[in-house]
C-alpha cells in the first residue's frame, strides 16, 4: 500500500469529464494530504500542465498553464515536449 507522505509527485490527465475533479477536487485533496507536487496535464489543444506545488496554509500555488515544453528541476530534473503527448 503506496501512503501520501511517500509519494512525491501526482501527475493527472485531465479527461473531458474529470476536469473540476482534477482541477479543484483533487488538488486540494492531495493539498490536504500533503503531497509536495501535482502536475494537471490537461491532453485538449493546445495541450498544456499547470505544475502545483505546497504552499503552506495557502495549499498548492501554480505559475499558470504552459504549453510547448515545460521544463523543471523541482522535484527533479525533467523537460516534457507537451506536443508530443498528442
Amino acid at each position: 500500500m503506496l501512503k501520501a507522505s511517500d509519494v512525491l509527485l501526482v501527475v493527472e490527465i485531465v479527461s473531458p469529464g474529470s476536469t473540476r475533479t482534477d482541477n479543484v477536487d483533487k488538488r486540494g485533496e492531495y493539498a490536504d494530504a500533503g503531497i509536495p507536487h501535482y502536475w494537471i496535464v490537461d491532453i485538449t489543444e493546445p495541450v498544456s500542465l499547470v505544475a502545483c506545488h505546497l504552499a503552506g496554509e495557502f495549499g498548492y500555488q501554480d505559475g499558470g498553464a504552459v504549453t510547448g515544453e515545460f521544463a523543471t528541476d523541482d522535484p527533479f530534473a525533467v523537460r516534457v515536449n507537451l506536443d508530443a503527448l498528442l
